[in-house]
């Protein structure tokens, strides 16, 4: 039971760090240095937001969410 609630608030402490989420536009410029994780797509056939978790030049931690079309479509 303790080791749960312990990964619960580790769960808790995560979230709290991560910044809230950039929406991304055409012509929003970035400042990458290092991407830390890129959320993959649901296996959808339709457009889906997604978020990118990264780090600027100074090393602030950044969220942004994205659109992008889900892997769930067949081509004939």
């Amino acid at each position: 039971m303790a080791a749960a609630s312990l990964a619960v608030l580790g769960g808790v402490a995560q979230a709290a760090e991560q910044p809230k989420a950039e929406q991304y536009t055409y012509g929003t410029k970035l400042d990458i240095a290092r991407v830390i994780s890129v959320e993959e797509p649901g296996n959808v056939c339709e457009v889906v937001p997604v978020h990118m978790v990264y780090e600027d030049h100074q090393g602030q931690r950044h969220v942004v969410e994205y659109s992008v079309m889900g892997k769930g479509c067949q081509s004939s």
